[in-house]
């Protein structure tokens, strides 16, 4: 069964197609978005050497139902593709292909493909149009949907980027079987933030079923996907460019971007864990400032823990980055406003909020006790 999601945003709407084996309808999902010169050339598909070896097969076979032909640029998987240099490399492929505005880019791959990806087409040219095909848990929840694209630089996460929305995104639910745990789960914690930001009854469902989601169920992880690909495409069609609500799509983002780059954007913290760690982080701030209670803190650190995910930030490798470093990577946040630092907390699950009012010894004090 396949289920479709609209991103209303009006002449850039788009729709998020969920299901199993849809890779293998690739091409006909594809074909109402390319031209009649784009039909007859190659379609450049930007993907990484992982996921080519995957689902690369798949999804040519899907291309070549509707008489359509794919281009593959493979890259180097992991985090340090989503860079300048990266940028530059992806921009050069691009460009000798002779892409045209009237052409159409696929990413196909996880978060780092699909920011890089839709960065690149939105600038390339001044524009030309993309589709997003995400192949991981994250990417399906999160980063595929609305318009997000960016890279990172030494100074911060995605601190270079645009937003630039996709024509269509294709969640192939199928595809997440072939992950591994660690990524599945760090997918994972993207659905749970949901519940946490804004849906106290569907946190209620995780408790019940995350367990399910983590273990790859493919009902559980379905209406995951469904449900946080509602909750956002609601939220990007209310504040596109994050100027209110969507800001409260980085519940747990403050702190999860100041750890990545205090452990380089590397293996030891995948971005998922990190915002694992910073909705507990949020949520004992929250506590801290007499805004939820203690009960609400336990019930998030005892889901993530519940389906296998670290809860402390001594559990990284390398141990409990220093206060100041994190302190100093989160006065760099994009998010941070007058040369102060921006937070979503909660009144309570489900009741999360933005805010630039919050002491910095406060913070101090949260990542000292830590």
């Amino acid at each position: 069964m396949t289920m479709s999601v609209p991103v209303s945003l009006g002449e850039r709407s788009y729709h998020i197609h969920i299901g199993g084996d849809l890779l293998k309808k690739s091409g006909e999902l594809l074909a109402p978005h390319l031209s009649a010169s784009a039909k007859a050339r190659p379609i450049p598909i930007v993907t990484d050497e992982t996921v080519f070896k995957l689902h690369y097969p798949a999804f040519a076979a899907g291309l070549a139902a509707a008489n359509l032909t794919g281009d593959a640029i493979v890259l180097s998987p992991g985090e340090q593709t989503k860079s300048f240099a990266g940028l530059e490399r992806l921009s050069g492929e691009l460009l000798s292909r002779q892409v045209e505005r009237g052409g159409l880019i696929v990413a196909l791959g996880g978060g780092v493909i699909g920011d890089l990806t839709g960065f690149a087409a939105g600038i390339l040219k001044r524009g030309i149009d993309f589709a997003q095909v995400p192949t991981t848990l994250l990417a399906q929840v999160d980063s595929s949907v609305g318009g997000k694209t960016a890279i990172n630089t030494p100074q911060g996460k995605n601190l270079v980027g645009l937003f630039y929305q996709p024509k269509v995104v294709i969640a192939d639910t199928t595809a997440l079987a072939t992950l591994p745990k660690r990524e599945l789960l760090a997918g994972y914690a993207e659905v749970v933030k949901y519940g946490l930001l804004g849906d106290a009854e569907f946190f209620a469902w995780l408790e019940k079923n995350g367990v399910q989601c983590a273990n790859g169920d493919t009902q559980a992880l379905a209406h995951a996907v469904a449900h946080s690909c509602a909750m956002k495409a609601a939220i990007v069609a209310r504040d596109e460019r994050e100027t209110g609500d969507r800001a409260l799509l980085n519940l747990g983002h403050t702190f999860g971007h100041a750890l990545e780059t205090a452990t380089g954007y590397s293996n030891a913290l995948l971005h998922g864990e990190g915002v694992g760690l910073g909705c507990i982080l949020a949520f004992k701030l929250s506590a801290r400032l007499g805004l939820c209670s203690l009960e609400d803190v336990r019930r998030t650190r005892d889901h993530f823990a519940a389906v296998g995910m670290k809860t402390s930030i001594r559990e990284l490798p390398g141990g409990k980055p220093a206060t100041e470093l994190l302190l100093t990577n989160m006065r760099h946040d994009k998010k941070a406003k007058d040369g102060q630092m921006v937070f979503i907390l909660a009144r309570g699950l489900g009741k999360a909020f933005i805010t630039n009012d919050v002491p910095e010894a406060a913070v101090r004090e949260l990542l000292d006790a830590e």
